[in-house]
């Protein structure tokens, strides 16, 4: 099996309480199972009976993680929770008991077709996530450098790999890096932080300069700002990739930050490592932004930016009261 990867994962995180703090779904909640220790523990259960992965308690359990990266990032033994988690939905995926819900939101991903428009030698991937729900990030990103060509048309495997579908992802990830060769473009600026990681971590473009929105805006001369922002950092740029990117971007323009929330060990993003969270499992993605508009209530935060078109499309559907603009944005103005 797949998890049989992460063995010392499941026997390290099954006894461990130390990181149960930073795991965001589980702060909302109150269930043990939604902390990398259950997760653990289930992992455990499948690992003595291959059986136990039929048990769709198990299966809900492993496809509402929130995959922050946060209890990983700071585990004195960078023990693996959330690879362990990824591995087991893709032996959910070959056993074919995953939710008839992951089955129908699956498909829309499968065999994607791309398209390229514009002139200019910078490609700019208009990732779904951003031309359905957040187009004010292309709009801004326009305006501030109006000649590039723009690759659109689905995503480019990321979604499929985090639900699990890892043959699927390979084959979507073939196409995109094969419409992105074809532009003849050696810059692409990837504005989706999990397409980013997704692109970055299997070298899919190794001749290309794959950068995300901050990164290639830093190389811009754009106008100073002023102003004081509260940054919630990317889960995808921050625990997975190490990259502080957005908030260089942000001090470079001017801007003063700062913190949001109690500790920068958290993640505010509202579920956005799992990607798909806000259309599958809804009612935990309100819990998450739930406590965002309390802690913004509390600490008496002002325009919140984020460099995540998830978490700004979670923050506007149930907490629209909230300031939220993009990195894209702040910069536009």
């Amino acid at each position: 099996m797949n998890m049989d990867k992460h063995l010392k994962v499941i026997d390290a995180c099954r006894f461990c309480f130390m990181c149960r703090h930073l795991a965001p779904l589980a702060l909302v909640t109150g269930k043990e199972t939604d902390t990398p220790r259950g997760r653990a523990l289930i992992a455990d259960q499948i690992r003595m009976n291959k059986e136990n992965l039929k048990n769709q308690d198990y299966v809900q359990a492993l496809y509402q993680a929130d995959l922050s990266g946060a209890c990983r990032t700071h585990c004195v033994s960078s023990y693996d929770e959330v690879g362990l988690v990824l591995e087991l939905r893709k032996d959910i995926v070959d056993a074919g008991v995953q939710p008839q819900a992951v089955k129908d939101f699956a498909q829309q991903f499968i065999n994607p077709s791309f398209t390229i428009t514009g002139e200019g030698d910078v490609l700019y991937f208009n990732h779904p996530c951003i031309k359905v729900h957040a187009p004010e990030m292309k709009a801004a990103f326009d305006k501030l450098a109006p000649k590039h060509k723009t690759i659109e048309g689905n995503d480019c495997g990321t979604a499929l790999q985090i639900l699990g579908y890892q043959k699927q992802a390979d084959e979507a990830a073939e196409k995109f890096v094969k419409a992105v060769k074809e532009s003849g473009c050696k810059t692409l600026v990837v504005p989706q932080p999990a397409a980013f990681h997704f692109i970055k971590s299997k070298n899919l473009l190794p001749d290309v300069k794959v950068l995300n929105t901050a990164e290639f805006l830093l190389t811009l001369d754009i106008p100073k700002k002023s102003g004081t922002l509260w940054p919630i950092d990317s889960d995808f740029l921050k625990n997975y990739q190490k990259n502080n990117a957005p908030r260089e971007l942000l001090e470079k323009l001017g801007y003063k930050l700062k913190e949001f929330g109690i500790t920068h060990e958290e993640s505010y993003t509202c579920g956005e490592g799992s990607m798909t969270m806000v259309f599958l499992y809804p009612e935990n993605v309100s819990k998450l932004v739930e406590r965002v508009r309390e802690f913004a209530e509390r600490y008496e935060a002002g325009t919140l930016v984020v460099a995540s078109p998830y978490t700004k499309l979670a923050l506007r559907t149930y907490a629209p009261e909230l300031d939220v603009i993009s990195v894209e944005e702040a910069a536009a103005r």
